[in-house]
């Protein structure tokens, strides 16, 4: 009998050269673009609904993440003018030129809205860049997602169907406890939007995991996987908190700004916990060659065995009969 083989790659080294990015770079970009641009759309909201106080803490939110997003991405680069290089052209086909793009347009308008709503002053200026954030706002939460969907690395590139749900999901939740966090007494609307992205991102989540198979790994493994279980439980207590905050259970005043501050904090860790965990599962299946040749051959065996499958069988000829 010969032993079942067992998978090895040419000497150890692994397949794909990792990406040299840092996590506290780019996870770091990941989850600020996604809490800037929630933290629009929860913004307009406020203004359509009245809430003054909730769409300057959510403008004000807004603003900071994408500067401190910029920073980090520029900071990743090396350089500022690798950044502008970027947009010296516009091709929809890639994700990198459509999110720079983006982010060239969503940041001075989420700036220019803030600054109105803190100063006063063109508040028709400020209406028109309040709308165009939120406009651009859930591109600019979810393009990372394609971004990285669109790289060779296993566990990223497996989940492109998924992923941008994820992201999304993430962001809106993150932008919620932003909004429990600064305005606990206008907070209705981000509650919402906080058990909607923890719905959108658990359900995405689970999906994706399934149905990649053993290249999800890495997600429930190692750092990747200990970042992944933090969020989920942060995500179960923020959402939890932030919906008695909703209820007779909770009673008004100072209890529930208590309540509403701790579900925030919690939901904004749960977003960190799952970008930071996804950007290390995705190195790890990058360093380990299994999760690139195992899938590979697999799919190989698939369409071989369906090509088979699909050519017809010779059809039995009838028998000549003797002529008389």
């Amino acid at each position: 009998m010969v032993p079942e083989a067992e998978f090895t790659s040419y000497y150890g080294k692994p397949i794909l050269n990792p990406p040299v990015w840092e996590a506290r770079d780019i996870a770091g970009y990941f989850f600020l673009g996604g809490l800037a641009g929630g933290s629009s759309l929860l913004a307009a909201g406020a203004d359509l609904t009245g809430r003054a106080e909730l769409s300057r803490g959510a403008k004000a939110g807004a603003c900071a993440a994408i500067t401190l997003s910029l920073a980090a991405l520029v900071h990743d680069l090396g350089r500022p003018v690798r950044f502008f290089n970027m947009m010296r052209v516009f091709k929809v086909t890639s994700p990198m030129s459509v999110g720079s793009w983006l982010l060239g347009g969503y940041a001075p308008a989420a700036g220019v809205a803030a600054a109105a709503a803190f100063t006063g002053r063109l508040p028709r200026l400020g209406a028109v860049a309040t709308g165009g954030a939120a406009l651009l706002g859930p591109a600019v939460a979810a393009y990372t997602a394609t971004l990285i969907s669109d790289t060779a690395v296993p566990a990223w590139h497996d989940g492109y169907r998924e992923m941008p749900f994820v992201f999304t999901g993430s962001a809106a939740m993150a932008a919620g406890g932003l909004g429990l966090l600064v305005a606990p007494d206008e907070s209705g609307p981000a509650r919402n939007l906080a058990l909607l992205g923890q719905i959108t991102e658990m359900a995405a989540f689970e999906r994706m995991t399934r149905r990649i198979g053993m290249v999800a790994e890495p997600y429930r493994t190692d750092r990747g996987g200990v970042y992944i279980r933090v969020g989920q439980v942060l995500g179960a207590l923020g959402t939890t908190g932030a919906a008695l905050c909703g209820t007779p259970a909770v009673p008004a005043g100072r209890a529930r700004r208590i309540v509403a501050a701790v579900s925030g904090a919690a939901l904004m860790g749960a977003s960190v916990a799952t970008r930071w965990g996804v950007f290390h599962a995705g190195m790890a299946s990058a360093r380990d060659p299994r999760y690139t040749v195992v899938p590979q051959r697999a799919r190989l065996n698939q369409r071989a065995t369906a090509k088979v499958e699909s050519v017809p069988s010779p059809s039995r000829q009838a028998p000549v009969m003797p002529p008389d």
